[in-house]
């Protein structure tokens, strides 16, 4: 079960490296009012979903004592950068204001489960 939960941890930093890496391409052109929601963005938030999803299952299956509250943060925030990306991927360009929450928002949510003990 160890081994099937880290693999998941690996898929779920997959994710949040797709969905960082999104916006950080994109920084560049957001200073020319160029910027888009690339599709990277839109997949790794699902796979960030979905993977922790199945890992608070795999943990909770394990009888593993799970934050709930932190889950939550999480949850909320990445549902926030989940409907921003879902909006905003099909327009040419998107305003600073709403890649940079994505950014901010993406950010947080690391910092969160990195600090968060």
């Amino acid at each position: 079960m160890d081994v099937l939960i880290h693999l998941f941890v690996g898929l779920h930093i997959i994710g949040i490296a797709a969905l960082l890496g999104g916006f950080l391409t994109q920084m560049k052109a957001m200073g020319r009012g160029e910027a888009r929601m690339v599709p990277a963005m839109l997949h790794g938030a699902l796979t960030m979903l979905a993977t922790g999803i199945v890992l608070v299952g795999l943990n909770e299956a394990q009888h593993q004592q799970i934050n709930t509250i932190k889950i939550g943060v999480k949850l909320a925030l990445l549902v926030v950068i989940l409907g921003v990306v879902y909006v905003k991927r099909d327009e040419e360009t998107v305003e600073k204001g709403a890649l940079a929450t994505v950014g901010g928002l993406t950010m947080a949510n690391i910092f969160i489960a990195v600090l968060w003990t």
